[in-house]
């Protein structure tokens, strides 16, 4: 099977390693990564984020590692719309997280008014913090958590209120 997914990755976490295991189960992995242009326009928040050449450096490092436990291929390509590369004839899955599930249902509007059959949605459940709590890469660049949602040393003793 091809599979697709797409993302800012910046930083990558466990969350997103999750997306990724579970593509690689699937087969060949082509990442779509959100150009310099479209990446402030995913973020649910005003937040700095890094370079397309600095991403794409940490998410090839994290998929040739992950690649080699499954034997599988992959690529990055570049991201320049929301819908992505989804849209395109050659795949067969879309691996997407609950937030996004949505996102992958309106690519699957768009690949059948193209006459293109819909990709399988594999939705890939949230991973969390130690606090609970969503681990997210705003979450790790705010400080409260690191990229494998154990709290900073600040946060500790605070989780989430009961």
């Amino acid at each position: 099977m091809t599979v697709a997914l797409g993302g800012t990755f910046d930083p990558v976490h466990d969350g997103h390693r999750a997306l990724f295991e579970r593509a690689f189960e699937l087969g060949d992995v082509t990442v779509g990564l959100t150009s310099d242009e479209l990446a402030p326009s995913t973020r649910h928040d005003e937040r700095y984020v890094r370079s397309y050449d600095e991403r794409h450096a940490d998410l090839a490092d994290e998929l040739e590692r992950v690649a080699e436990t499954y034997d599988r291929s992959w690529t990055i390509r570049e991201l320049a719309e929301p819908t992505g590369i989804a849209t395109e004839p050659q795949f067969d899955v879309l691996v997407v997280s609950p937030e996004t599930e949505t996102g992958g249902k309106r690519i699957n509007e768009i690949r059948r008014e193209r006459g293109l059959e819909p990709l399988e949605l594999a939705v890939v459940p949230h991973v969390r913090a130690d606090d609970g709590d969503i681990i997210s890469s705003t979450r790790i660049v705010n400080g409260e958590i690191d990229e494998h949602g154990a709290l900073t040393p600040d946060r500790q003793g605070r989780g989430k209120p009961t």
